[in-house]
């Protein structure tokens, strides 16, 4: 089938537990049974070994210039080291920084201003680069326009993992440019494999399917990894929290008013290192109006948790590109996506990725 080639925006720890697996899982193929960790061994005739890094983008000089098999495990990345990656004979390129660095993490990425800046459009293009994904800061609004730009620019596809709105922006002009250009795009906001808002949701639809009436619900996310310290400046939140609250909204009959849900991170610990605390509280009303009460505590890795979704948005873009398919593909976004163009129950987004790469779907 060939290769992927790929290139990362934020070599952080979401791309070292990306790229870890990428090394993992390298001799997964069609003939090995079904694989802890990954929804499909084989996606459209591709295997994780099909997928090449061909080039990256950092702002931190800890990065920069080095070589990506390295510079996944430098600080401040802190996330579980799971694979040996050997050197990848790609080099971190440094991006502008633009509004990809908050007032709260200035002190944890090291920003060397002698350092030059690449032009990120001929990098991509000379590197052969297929696909992007970018891994950005949330809050990053500015950096991830531009490089939703360049990326058009190159001619490539693009997973906007972050809760800044391309795919989804309501006015759809970023859709309608890369659907023009002929290039697929996955977004926004990476809805992780077991993750806060997977479970969330998921036991919403159960509340609505089986007749009971939700009344009030909380999510609260600590962390310890920079993404975390990024999110203790609130100004950066406002796309995160109507990210995270649509996606449980959405699974609603008839939506909560907004005094009665509460879904966004809430501090950063840094001991917990790149592990997530998701604290959840449902309460509701069953059969003859008596109360019901969830109360749940999600302890996960955060990176590789995001990892185990993006191997499959990555190869259904490829499958795109192969079949000449443009514009936002809505069926993975519905998926893998906390805020798709169009939400779907997760039961009915898994039925429509499916489809959609068996050829039934287009998009």
């Amino acid at each position: 089938m060939g290769k992927i080639k790929l290139a990362i925006v934020g070599v952080g720890n979401c791309a070292s537990s990306l790229v870890q697996g990428f090394q993992y899982y390298r001799k997964v193929d069609g003939n090995s049974p079904p694989t802890p960790g990954l929804m499909h061994n084989v996606l459209g005739g591709y295997k994780l070994s099909d997928v090449e890094i061909v080039a990256a983008f950092d702002v931190d000089k800890r990065k920069v210039g080095k070589d990506v098999g390295k510079a996944i495990f430098a600080q401040p990345n802190c996330t579980l080291k799971f694979s040996d990656v050997k050197p990848l004979g790609v080099e971190v390129e440094k991006g502008p920084v633009l509004d990809g660095v908050a007032e709260t993490t200035r002190g944890s990425f090291l920003v060397d201003s002698s350092q030059r800046v690449c032009n990120v459009k001929e990098v991509l293009k000379r590197s052969g680069a297929e696909i992007v994904i970018s891994y950005l800061p949330v809050g990053s609004d500015q950096a991830t326009r531009f490089y939703a730009g360049e990326v058009l620019g190159a001619g490539c596809a693009f997973v906007n993992a972050i809760p800044s709105f391309i795919a989804s922006a309501e006015d759809g002009v970023w859709a309608k440019r890369f659907e023009r250009a002929g290039l697929p795009i996955i977004g926004d906001d990476v809805k992780s494999q077991v993750g806060a808002t997977i479970l969330h949701r998921v036991l919403t639809r159960l509340f609505m399917d089986r007749g009971v009436k939700l009344e009030r619900t909380y999510q609260l996310n600590v962390g310890g990894n920079t993404d975390f310290l990024n999110m203790t400046d609130r100004s950066r939140l406002k796309s995160k929290k109507i990210s995270k609250t649509e996606a449980v909204q959405s699974q609603m009959t008839k939506r909560l008013a907004d005094e009665n849900i509460h879904v966004g991170p809430s501090d950063y610990v840094p001991w917990l290192h790149d592990k997530k605390l998701c604290f959840i509280r449902m309460e509701g009303r069953k059969f003859g109006d008596v109360p019901l009460l969830i109360d749940l505590k999600l302890d996960v890795e955060d990176s590789p948790n995001s990892a185990g979704i993006m191997v499959d948005a990555i190869r259904c873009l490829k499958l795109a590109l192969d079949r000449g398919v443009g514009g936002v593909l809505y069926s993975p976004s519905a998926y893998f996506m906390k805020h798709p163009a169009i939400q779907y129950p997760d039961s009915v987004a898994r039925q429509m990725v499916e489809e959609f790469i068996s050829g039934k779907r287009e998009r």
